[in-house]
């Protein structure tokens, strides 16, 4: 017997996404990006994402359904992004959300944006399952979790300030590279010599904690001062030396979370795993180790609806839903 239809919707950000899944399978997983509306401000402006979600629910929810070759009555269940997230942002989602699950007289679940990230290498990898370390990085989040069993977490480490995707926005703006930061610093870094500048990585003496406050300091203090000196090395090598300060925290805290718990999968999700040197250098440091890497395509990688859907579903499973009643949480905690 075939498991319950899901439909995910995701708003915490600039994202407006809508995903159904099945048993695991993506029917569909559908986006309405607002990259353009935000990049001439050079970073999310929450009124701005806001108003945007609102004008491109209601169709994209529609185009989602279609695309699964299913009709609404034919849902089983609604589930929305609770948080973490920006306030405004998610509650377009939410009320949407639970608005649909009662008008479907279905089951509402409010889910957590950073479980999502979990589950979505679950959508492409059916064999992955915990315990496993998972790396979850974003413009808005930095953390190393460790996996126990679906809905058994502990945050082994976070960053103590800025989250691996706000250092790349912040950077890119800087270098003038464009929004969103990651992408672009990414293109920019091809042909660049990674090895020509040391930037700082910080908290060498915290395993699994991160940090990149200190980077956009210093990257805007080396650029200043070689632009004076008029001896700036080529934009390429200052992108991709970033890009390595940056993917070098990463994947050495991770594998020091790995050596810590001697759990032998790694799993990860949230926008920065899109990056394809971050990919390649856990690939590498993982089949080093002989640890299973699990890691979702870009597209996964990405806030999406998909994940949401994944989430609610086990939490479907297990016999949970949200009230009616219940609200968005913009500080939500993984596990709480």
């Amino acid at each position: 017997m075939s498991g319950p239809i899901i439909l995910g919707l995701e708003t915490s950000c600039d994202e407006t996404a809508i995903g159904v899944v099945r048993d695991g399978v993506v029917l569909s997983n559908v986006l309405s990006s607002q990259v353009d509306d935000h990049a001439r401000f050079g970073g999310v402006v929450p009124e701005v994402a806001a108003r945007a979600h609102v004008e491109a629910i209601r169709s994209l929810t529609h185009r989602a359904l279609r695309d699964a070759g299913i009709h609404q009555l034919d849902v089983d269940a609604v589930a929305a992004t609770r948080g973490p997230g920006l306030a405004g942002a998610l509650m377009v989602g939410f009320s949407y959300g639970k608005a649909m699950a009662w008008a479907l007289d279905r089951p509402f679940l409010g889910v957590d944006h950073m479980e999502g990230h979990l589950f979505a290498p679950t959508l492409e990898h059916p064999g992955f399952e915990p315990p496993a370390i998972v790396l979850l990085a974003s413009g808005g989040h930095s953390q190393i979790v460790l996996t126990r069993a679906w809905g058994d977490y502990e945050t082994v480490g976070a960053t103590i300030d800025d989250a691996a995707g706000e250092a790349f926005d912040k950077v890119a703006r800087f270098l003038g590279l464009g929004f969103p930061g990651g992408p672009a610093i990414d293109r920019a870094s091809d042909g660049g010599d990674a090895t020509s500048i040391d930037f700082p990585r910080a908290l060498g003496d915290r395993p699994t904690d991160l940090s990149f406050s200190g980077l956009k300091t210093a990257v805007v203090t080396f650029v200043r001062r070689h632009h004076e000196a008029g001896d700036l090395p080529p934009l390429s090598d200052v992108a991709a030396a970033v890009q390595e300060a940056i993917v070098d925290v990463l994947v050495a805290k991770t594998m020091n979370a790995v050596e810590q718990t001697g759990v032998k999968v790694v799993a990860g999700g949230g926008g920065v795993l899109a990056n394809r040197r971050l990919r390649q250098r856990l690939t590498e440091a993982c089949a080093a180790r002989g640890i299973r890497l699990f890691l979702p395509s870009p597209i996964l990688c990405t806030d999406n609806g998909a994940m949401v859907a994944a989430a609610a579903a086990f939490r479907l499973e297990r016999g949970e839903t949200s009230p009616l009643d219940s609200e968005v949480d913009s500080s939500l905690r993984l596990g709480s």
